[in-house]
């Protein structure tokens, strides 16, 4: 038997173990990693976070992968390049991490790798019946785990395109298994570049538990930043939002898309909601002319108006939930005292009160879907929007 595949069988059969969850979002902040110890699985999961930190991108990062994210026409090469360059690269993050906790690479058992997404084309988006739902992430993670000598699960979300999904959002998986808590209706929100949530039902039916994505979160917010205020990549604590008021025609433009009449659960991405979305929405309004503050506070309206909505429609039959935020939203002022104030029955906390950073919360679930992947029952996962599968793609260190 290869020396490989026994140690990764050993992996599966131990009580516990050490898996370094990776995430780098679409927002291109930096690489999210998470080292957690995980015992069991299933329902019976019990993660501890033992470390964790974001590790910055360089301006050359950056600016490499903007070249080739979600755009319809790239160069070939650049993405044949920059697909076994990031791998390298979150390698040697990780290596600099171990080194830095004075944890040795042979104590860990495994690493989840999100990649980067570079594109998200699901069909209600790009349109094409034949093609049917895709993504894609880059960053091989053959390189990961030749470079750290780890075992190294990646490529999560194709198997749930496989199964009839599209391939997002995963969260719903970690969030079923880490946070649902008999008695307690819960919301989990992230408001990453996108935003979504799983609805986890207090009386643990799994048939009920509900994910999807909702709309923009930060994505249009950080790439008008990064357009209109060179050096910066987001509106830190709204002050640019905070200095104008909301424009209602452009507010309504924003809202008309077809999107937001898909039925539930849906994804989507950058690809639709961008500049040119703004662009268009500016056009469409009839608008010639309106101050960076103004837009931004529109941005931002919009961007919880669509989260209040969603929320609001596939909550209306539960009474009292508690919504869990994690992601970079949640450290905007003004959208979280917008979602507050339009959802005053709920009650809002964040991941860290049920002992989960909510800054880790990404990289967490994805360790959480590698534990799975190696010693889970994908049979724990019954809802129709939980295609009951193990995902990843194993890579191996020689």
């Amino acid at each position: 038997m290869n020396k490989n595949i026994k140690h990764l069988a050993d992996i599966a059969e131990k009580g516990s173990r050490v898996i370094i969850g990776l995430m780098s979002g679409t927002s291109l902040d930096g690489l999210d990693v998470a080292l957690c110890e995980i015992k069991g699985t299933g329902l019976e999961t019990e993660l501890s976070l033992k470390n964790f930190r974001t590790i910055a991108y360089d301006d050359e990062f950056k600016n490499s992968v903007k070249e080739i994210f979600s755009k319809k026409i790239i160069e070939l090469e650049k993405l044949c390049l920059l697909n076994k360059w990031i791998g390298t690269i979150h390698a040697a993050m990780i290596n600099t991490c171990l080194k830095e906790w004075g944890i040795g690479n042979n104590s860990i058992d495994l690493i989840a790798s999100h990649g980067q997404t570079i594109y998200h084309a699901p069909k209600s988006l790009q349109q094409q019946k034949e093609f049917g739902n895709a993504t894609l992430q880059i960053g091989d993670a053959d390189h990961i785990a030749v470079a750290t000598g780890i075992i190294t699960l990646s490529d999560f979300r194709q198997k749930h395109i496989a199964a009839g999904g599209e391939g997002a959002p995963l969260a719903v998986y970690g969030d079923y298994l880490l946070f649902s808590k008999k008695g307690a209706n819960r919301i989990m929100l992230n408001i990453g570049g996108i935003a979504n949530f799983t609805f986890l039902p207090g009386n643990l039916n799994p048939a009920l538990v509900f994910s999807t994505d909702i709309g923009p979160g930060n994505t249009m917010m950080d790439a008008f930043t990064q357009q209109h205020f060179p050096g910066e990549y987001f509106d830190k604590n709204a002050a640019i939002a905070k200095r104008g008021k909301v424009n209602m025609e452009l507010l309504n433009a924003l809202k008309e898309n077809k999107f937001f009449q898909l039925p539930f659960p849906k994804t989507t991405g950058p690809e639709l909601f961008n500049l040119g979305y703004l662009e268009d929405a500016t056009k469409r309004a009839g608008i010639t002319e309106l101050s960076s503050a103004d837009c931004m506070n529109t941005l931002n309206q919009f961007s919880a108006d669509m989260i209040i909505d969603a929320i609001n429609k596939n909550s209306k039959d539960v009474n009292g939930f508690g919504i869990y935020c994690s992601g970079g939203g949640m450290h905007n002022p003004l959208l979280m005292e917008r979602l507050k104030k339009q959802l005053p029955d709920c009650k809002f906390y964040t991941t860290g009160v049920l002992g989960i950073d909510p800054d880790a919360k990404e990289a967490v679930l994805f360790a959480i879907l590698a534990n799975e992947a190696v010693a889970g029952d994908p049979n724990v996962f019954s809802s129709g929007n939980m295609p009951a599968i193990s995902m990843g793609k194993i890579s191996l260190p020689s």
